[in-house]
């Protein structure tokens, strides 16, 4: 029964729309296309395609078709020759597929580009039918005339495309912004996919970069990860009285998953990368990398190439840092309680204890990501003994770099009235670091101290969203620093209360630095007891770099390279071809019934 009343209203939506096709008189006149090519991937359009450049016989309101081997495509994109894109960066318009149904397009167009996606293979001929709606008013109407052209049109031959075996592909413009040339450098994007072109996400995905001069085609390393099905299909039953209730489904069955991979980029420059997959005969790919992962969680080793990270064998935290060029002079804490060199979040509500994640033995939550371009070790719970509070701390490493990233949270569940809330917390052993250096905003200017000299137990404060803070040690030219990434506090029940915030260096047996959040047991109150409130949740993101400090340098001066690099990412553009599924109509669930804000608009802007 479910299976006829779809393909009735399969057919009647075909019926329908055949007969909207032919509903236009047709016309006599030929279409004037002045060129028409197929096109490679370049960042404003950055896949595999056909332009065409039309010359309309008078300003006009219209709508496009295009046709390529007899097989109309579900969508095309036109603009106005005069709104020319810059071909080397990636595409500031976009009318997704729900525009077509939605908007009725006033614009009036007279000479035009219109492009369509074409997997195209070298050397053979295409047959192109582009067919314009000119149209008197924004709506369509039987006065409406059809001006068609058929072109044929040859593909460059003197091309290699991707193996033709993988039938689907996405495109990702990444684009570098600080001046910087980027070399295998670490890019993630989140794809979604339809369940039947999505056989083995991880055996299938091939990413490939184009070229910006020649076009030519290279296999990059990826990583699939993190793969989510969500395989519930729309209901489409007719309601009570036997009437559809749409006719189209709201969504669809979709697989998502994270693909990460190592991009070159030149300065300042757009760099096309295309995606491949729906490939069932795929084989599995093995890419090697100077990533490597080595132990059992919590407590894993992390060599990349060019530092090696020690993981705490009880809570999964940091614990020691060696640089290769340096491995005599490796970096630890170990001077208290859990002796890790990173240590929170952390709460502390008296009666109850000081407690910090790198407390946990073990976390009530582990899970580990290895591959050749990223490897994550995510731990998460509430705090040991607190389950008033719950927490998470991330780490990603990549290959071939000096730094890994570190993301934490934290999260009231129940208001906690506390002497201490803190994040970001860094601790090494007093005797392996002589300096410390941050970036002051207030004066505006970079503060270096001798920390050797510096009295047990008096605080350097700095301000909550310093840009980076340093350790080094002069004599044995060895420097820590944390970078700071991304940095935020928020709220449901309430919104944040944050008692003075800041971040502080402080000394005794050890040198750390760390994050007050609310810290009444630093001030000159400190039995106070603040409250931290249900609902309350804090987050953070650094960047924690090792670095050799060559002689004829300021000390700090590699943090500065690093923090330009690091606090500019590259940029990324996804592109996705519309497919053959995809609805021409939308409906939206509106909670209360009311006008969607389309019904008789008219706009009058070309009155």
């Amino acid at each position: 029964m479910k299976i006829r009343m779809i393909k009735k209203l399969l057919i009647l939506g075909f019926c329908t729309f055949m007969m909207w096709s032919v509903s236009a008189k047709e016309n006599k006149e030929q279409l004037n296309i002045t060129s028409i090519k197929m096109g490679l991937p370049e960042p404003a359009i950055p896949f595999y395609h056909f332009i065409a450049e039309i010359d309309l016989p008078q300003p006009s309101i219209i709508e496009v078709q295009a046709e390529v081997n007899g097989k109309t495509l579900r969508a095309t994109d036109l603009h106005r020759i005069k709104d020319e894109k810059e071909m080397d960066r990636p595409p500031i318009s976009h009318r997704p597929p729900s525009g077509y149904g939605l908007s009725q397009d006033a614009t009036l167009y007279k000479n035009l580009h219109v492009v369509g996606w074409v997997k195209w293979e070298p050397g053979k001929d295409y047959t192109i039918k582009i067919s314009v709606r000119i149209k008197k008013n924004v709506k369509a109407s039987d006065s409406d005339v059809w001006l068609t052209k058929t072109e044929t049109v040859k593909a460059p031959g003197n091309i290699t495309v991707f193996d033709p075996a993988w039938k689907n592909y996405k495109s990702v413009v990444v684009t570098e912004t600080a001046g910087i040339t980027r070399k295998t450098e670490p890019v993630e994007v989140l794809l979604a996919f339809y369940p039947d072109e999505a056989f083995d996400l991880k055996r299938e995905i091939r990413v490939v970069e184009v070229d910006p001069e020649t076009h030519v085609l290279t296999e990059v390393p990826c990583q699939v990860y993190d793969l989510q099905k969500y395989t519930v299909e729309d209901k489409l039953d007719p309601d009570e009285n036997g009437k559809p209730t749409r006719e189209v489904p709201i969504w669809l069955p979709t697989v998502s998953a994270r693909v990460a991979f190592l991009a070159d980029v030149q300065a300042s420059k757009s760099k096309v990368y295309l995606v491949f997959y729906n490939n069932g005969k795929a084989l599995v790919k093995v890419y090697n990398s100077n990533l490597k992962v080595q132990g059992e969680m919590p407590g894993i080793n992390v060599d990349n190439g060019n530092i090696s990270i020690v993981l705490h064998p009880n809570s999964g935290h940091f614990d020691q840092l060696t640089l290769k060029e340096k491995p005599e002079f490796p970096l630890f804490h170990r001077m208290e309680t859990n002796g890790a060199i990173h240590w929170n979040p952390e709460i502390y509500s008296p009666p109850k204890p000081w407690t910090h994640t790198a407390d946990w033995n073990p976390p009530q939550n582990v899970k580990l990501i290895s591959g050749p371009v990223t490897a994550v070790t995510e731990f998460w719970g509430s705090l040991r003994d607190i389950p008033e509070v719950d927490a998470s701390v991330r780490y990603q490493f990549y290959p071939d770099v000096p730094y890994f990233i570190s993301s934490t949270s934290l999260r009231i569940n129940e208001t906690m009235n506390c002497i201490a809330l803190r994040n970001g917390e860094i601790v090494f052993k007093r005797e392996l670091m002589t300096h410390a250096a941050w970036y002051d905003v207030i004066r505006n200017k970079v503060i270096t101290t001798d920390v050797t000299d510096m009295p047990d137990l008096t605080d350097l404060k700095m301000e909550a969203d310093v840009p980076w803070i340093t350790f080094y040690n002069e004599k044995e030219k060895i420097g820590f620093a944390g970078i700071q990434l991304d940095y935020s506090n928020s709220g449901l029940e309430s919104r944040e209360r944050l008692l003075n915030p800041f971040i502080y260096i402080t000394g005794g047996p050890w040198i750390y630095w760390a994050r007050a959040l609310s810290l009444t047991f630093l001030s000159s109150n400190m039995q106070q007891m603040v409250p931290a409130l249900k609902g309350n949740y804090f987050a953070e993101k650094w960047a924690y770099l090792v670095y050799e400090i060559e002689d004829g340098i300021i000390p700090y001066e590699p943090v500065l390279e690093w923090s330009k690099r690091l606090l500019n990412p590259l940029r990324v553009h996804l592109v996705e071809e519309v497919d053959d599924r995809v609805s021409k109509t939308v409906h939206e669930i509106y909670i209360d019934k009311g006008k969607s804000g389309w019904e008789e608009r008219e706009t009058g802007k070309h009155k």
